[in-house]
Parts: structure tokens; sequence; C-alpha cells
């Protein structure tokens, strides 16, 4: 790397990425390698690019996880810049946690889930990093990017808690960020100086922000009130008006079960033969993170395709906004596979 400018102060945007799958479905993702959603992460990097339309940048790096690379495509892109990809700057390893609902952790984990959201320095899990683990990598390479840009204005895509985490240690405070926030870093004589942290003007201008539709990060003790999953016994797939056939799964809150999903072998796919909830328990935004869990069934039987028919045009909507397209007739399907995607035509 070249440093370019004149010398003096240097800024360093730090822009966490859109909403991703882990995001959506409620799912812990460190190096697990989701995708941007359809649902509102291509808008909020819609938004992200507006933002910084007017904006000189120098330089772009990203971490080299998908939803950091399609997320830097609102800077780079339009400016004609490379990418830059720094593996320093992925998300924190979960280990064990990785690919596991956050509800399903909270239950299972309490202790260490507190000291996730709250005291990160305690955190420890089998086979994930350490907070100190992140700040080693991410802050080396943040000054080898300072110093490569001095004077000059980059800017680093990177990940919720890392970037939680290293603020923390330059500012004292870990609150944590909406998908897309942006924080402003001054580098001067080789120290580093927040201006601000974690705005997402951007997102609440436009009704994009992900935070407005959740909760979990306002409570006390940051606790997620989500949806558990397990095999579904047969009478109580009759109590839910859900045919026979295929392999059901029940979706409980609490103890109550308000939902289920039954997924059928198709060989090139897997069939998602019914997908619903009882009808007190809709309107609530708690159908979405079932279909992580379909997704997930995908993935772990190496299918690249998950299918529906659909007739009902409410539903199809509905469908098309978790990533289905349609097909023939009124079948829809999901590409879940995790490659990353081509560059929109609209944005090139």
């Amino acid at each position: 790397m070249e440093a370019v400018g004149d010398g003096g102060m240097t800024r360093l945007y730090l822009i966490r990425h859109a909403e991703a799958e882990g995001n959506l479905y409620r799912v812990a993702h460190g190096h697990c390698n989701g995708l941007i959603t359809n649902y509102r992460g291509y808008q909020q990097i819609d938004a992200l690019r507006e933002r910084f339309r007017e904006v000189d940048i120098d330089a772009v790096y990203s971490s080299d996880l998908y939803r950091t690379q399609i997320t830097a495509r609102a800077i780079w892109l339009p400016k004609a810049l490379p990418l830059h990809l720094e593996p320093a700057f992925r998300e924190i390893c979960m280990g064990e946690w990785e690919d596991h609902t956050w509800h399903e952790l909270n239950v299972r984990y309490p202790e260490e889930m507190y000291n996730f959201n709250r005291r990160a320095d305690l955190w420890r899990v089998p086979g994930a990093e350490t907070a100190q683990q992140v700040v080693d990598r991410f802050i080396p390479a943040l000054e080898r990017v300072a110093r490569a840009h001095e004077g000059g204005t980059a800017a680093v895509f990177s990940h919720g808690m890392a970037l939680r985490t290293v603020l923390g240690v330059l500012q004292g405070q870990t609150p944590h960020g909406d998908n897309t926030a942006v924080s402003l870093l001054e580098w001067e004589n080789g120290t580093f100086r927040v201006v601000y942290r974690d705005d997402n003007s951007h997102l609440t201008e436009r009704g994009l922000s992900t935070f407005a539709r959740q909760s979990w990060w306002k409570e006390k003790n940051m606790v997620e009130s989500g949806e558990g999953y397990g095999p579904l016994p047969e009478e109580k797939r009759a109590a839910l008006g859900m045919p026979a056939g295929g392999e059901a799964t029940g979706v409980w809150y609490g103890e109550a079960l308000i939902g289920a999903f039954s997924l059928s072998d198709e060989g090139d796919a897997l069939r998602l033969s019914w997908y619903g909830l009882t009808p007190q328990w809709r309107g609530k935004g708690l159908g979405i993170p079932p279909m992580g869990q379909a997704v997930d069934a995908c993935l772990r039987r190496e299918r690249d395709i998950l299918r529906v028919d659909c007739p009902d045009k409410g539903l199809r909507l509905f469908f098309a906004r978790l990533g289905f397209v349609p097909t023939a007739g009124d079948t829809m399907e999901k590409d879940v596979r995790r490659i990353m995607p081509p560059v929109p035509a609209a944005w090139q």
C-alpha cells in the first residue's frame, strides 16, 4: 500500500455491514459466511451509498466475509476504487456458538450471554476468540490503514461485535450499533480519536433501521425473547391444521406452540410444504426467524434450493421479501447457497 494525502490528520470511517441472515433470523454468525438479506439489507446499502455520495474517500477496506464485502459496494463501486480485503477486520469467532439461535444461547448459557453483551472481556466459549484477541488483530490493522493513507480518508467495513469491542477500547463505552451504522475516527500523531460512533441517521430517515424492529438491545440484560424449535408430534400437527407428510418442526414461544413448518426432500431441493403461525401470533414479526431454520436444513443436507408453492398473493410478497423468486405457476424458489452474489445491474 502506498501512502496518500499530504500528512496530518487521517479520517477513518468504520461501518458495520448491512442486515445479514444472522440478524434477520436471529442466529449467531461470527465467521459463518452469511449473506445480506433481500428483506432490508440491500435497501440499507442503497441508503449508505446515498450518505457517502458527496464524501471524498481515498480507499475502501473490508473484512473478507461476504456480508461486509457486499456492503462495501456502497462506496467502492460508485467511486471506482479497489476493495482491499483484510481478514483482521472479521467478526469475532463464535466457536461452539456459531449458527445457533440467540434464544437458544440465552436459555442454555445465560451467564455467558450476559458477558457477551455486557462484559465482553469475560466472555469465554470453547473454540471462540476472546475480545482481547479481536482487539489484538483489529487495531494493528487499523493503524496500518491509517499510516497507508496519512492525511486522507478511508472506509473500513466490519462487524457488530468486532466494532463494539474496538470502539469500546478507544472510547470506553460498548453500546450495540445498528446495521450500516457509521463511526468516524481521526488518527493523528499515532493516536485514534472517536469523533462519533454508531450513527444510523441514513436508515432512520428512510425507515430502514434493523434495530427499530427489535427490542432485545433495549433490555437491561439484553435477553433475546425468541422462538424455540423442535420435532412436532403428530397430535400437535392436527391441532395446527397441518396435513400429514414431510418432516415437521414446531415453533414455540415460551411454552406456547405458535406455529410450525414442514419440509420434504425432492432430491435437488427441499420443499417447504407447510409454513405458518397460529392466527393470534401473526403480525408480530415472529414468522421470519423460522425461515432461518428451513434454510439451515437445506445447507445441512447440501441442497441448493428451498422450494414452496404459494398461490396466495399476500404470502407471495412475504416469500419474495425473504429472497424467493417465481419459477413456474405458483412455485417460488430460494437459492440458499452462501456464495458471493453478482453486483446488481442497477449498481453498475
